[in-house]
């Protein structure tokens, strides 16, 4: 029986798009997939040795749901569904969204995306950074996690023209 394969491509670098990249990746190498990860544009920021400033932007995210993490449980079923116009003039309003995400990751016992990320890579999930990209934003590869690859479209087509599965997030 074959090995089957799958491709992603991985386009955002915020706190909340690095969730089902690596996820998705993690859970199909488990099930014994073959698995390679193509970061592009702002997806190379989930291949950064340092994923502390990963944020959460609220702005423009309607289906994000504001509940907050803590206090009693009727506070905690409030949908808090802040207008845009609001959240623009609010300093600081980032920051407070992604320590809120964060700690309700923490209090549903969620993976962390370092964690996830480690995962993946004990899977022996190929990650591959655009190399492109790269240049074109002026990166330096040490910023970089050990053990990726650099390569273009025409490194990522090799594998995904012979995946069963090829996700775009």
């Amino acid at each position: 029986m074959e090995t089957k394969k799958m491709a992603i491509i991985a386009t955002k670098g915020t706190l909340d798009w690095a969730y089902p990249p690596f996820i998705l990746a993690s859970t199909a190498a488990a099930l014994g997939y073959e698995v390679q990860m193509f970061f592009t544009f702002y997806g190379l920021q989930l291949l950064k040795k340092d994923l502390s400033g990963l944020k959460v932007s609220p702005l423009g995210n309607p289906g994000m749901p504001m509940k907050m993490p803590f206090g009693p449980r009727w506070f905690k079923g409030i949908n808090w569904n802040i207008p845009n116009a609001l959240q623009s003039l609010v300093p600081g309003y980032e920051n407070l969204a992604t320590s809120l995400m964060k700690q309700t990751i923490a209090n549903n016992g969620v993976a962390s995306i370092p964690e996830l990320r480690e995962l993946c890579v004990e899977a022996d999930v190929k990650m591959i950074g655009c190399q492109m990209t790269v240049e074109l934003f002026g990166f330096d590869q040490r910023e970089f996690m050990d053990g990726i690859e650099y390569g273009g479209a025409a490194t990522f087509f090799e594998f995904a023209g012979e995946t069963d599965i090829c996700l775009f997030i």
